[in-house]
């Protein structure tokens, strides 16, 4: 959450309790951009003004007084309502700011203890077959970044390595590629991802070929219907608007009449020369379909 700003800064990052260390981050460079970190990180004095000041002096002294109030009223507004009610008795933005740190960054043990659980929650991550490259690796970088925020170090190539031993075999052709092709030891991540992301959309866009094709060649024209004759011969008819036709005895359905089923015991396929069924929906030419999308995948692959 953030408080509206004004002056085209950006807007003030709001603290209700949760994620200390992205708030303080953003916070900080907020006040720095106001010139107010000063008056956070020091809680120096404003010396009295001597007898007779010039005017510089004067502006000097309530420009420093200035500055304390504007860093206490920054902080007053970048907490919530019950976080404001525990600050609002202390005399300087460093008082708040120490408080706010003291309280919610949490000591070195309770960091630890949270660091171990992130990377062993890491470590426990594998990617399902209905995830996305995106998908996984947004749940990994998370996972890392929480970690790198409570001061650890967490290298990319920790997530490379986990990215590579944790990915479904449908990528092994791209993985050996890249083996093949450089050092996976100097590779960077957003190199694996765009590679690991191209294989993806390449995959994509096969499969939805594929359907497409399946569904154009079995679309019947508008104001059509296909009807097999007693030769096997595909011929068009008008559309019958009559309604529902008694329960065909071949398939049960009752959106066509006995004689146009394409189940009828006398219709005899061209594909596979049986009785019973036509070609349309023949399982042998449903399995060389799906023969030549596989090979027609496993031929990109090894050009890839």
């Amino acid at each position: 959450m953030e408080a509206e700003s004004s002056h085209g800064m950006p807007a003030i990052p709001i603290f209700g309790g949760d994620n200390y260390q992205v708030w303080a981050i953003k916070m900080e460079v907020h006040l720095k951009a106001q010139d107010l970190w000063e008056a956070t990180e020091q809680d120096y004095e404003v010396a009295d003004l001597p007898a007779n000041p010039i005017m510089n002096q004067i502006k000097i002294h309530k420009e420093r007084k200035t500055r304390k109030a504007k860093a206490m009223a920054y902080l007053y507004v970048a907490v919530s309502p019950n976080i404001f009610t525990k600050i609002m008795n202390l005399s300087s933005a460093k008082a708040i700011w120490d408080h706010l740190k003291e309280e919610y960054k949490g000591n070195e043990r309770v960091k630890n203890m949270q660091v171990l659980n992130l990377i062993r929650e890491f470590e426990m991550q594998r990617m399902n077959e209905s995830e996305t490259v995106k998908e996984y690796t947004d749940i990994l970088l998370s996972l890392a970044n929480k970690v790198r925020l409570l001061g650890k170090d967490f290298p990319d190539q920790r997530i490379i390595e986990k990215i590579l031993v944790t990915l479904p075999e449908r990528y092994e052709v791209t993985i050996s590629f890249l083996e093949n092709a450089k050092d996976l030891s100097s590779i960077s991540l957003a190199e694996l991802l765009n590679a690991l992301q191209a294989q993806e959309q390449r995959r994509l866009v096969r499969i939805r070929g594929a359907i497409e094709g399946a569904l154009l060649a079995q679309t019947r024209p508008t104001g059509e219907k296909k009807v097999w004759n007693h030769n096997n011969k595909l011929a068009n008819v008008g559309n019958n608007n009559s309604g529902n036709y008694p329960p065909c005895p071949y398939c049960k359905k009752t959106n066509h009449p006995q004689y146009k089923c394409w189940w009828r015991p006398d219709v005899k396929c061209n594909k596979c020369s049986q009785l019973g069924h036509i070609t349309i929906v023949c399982r042998s030419q449903q399995q060389e379909g799906e023969a030549r999308v596989a090979a027609d995948q496993h031929e990109e692959e090894e050009l890839f």
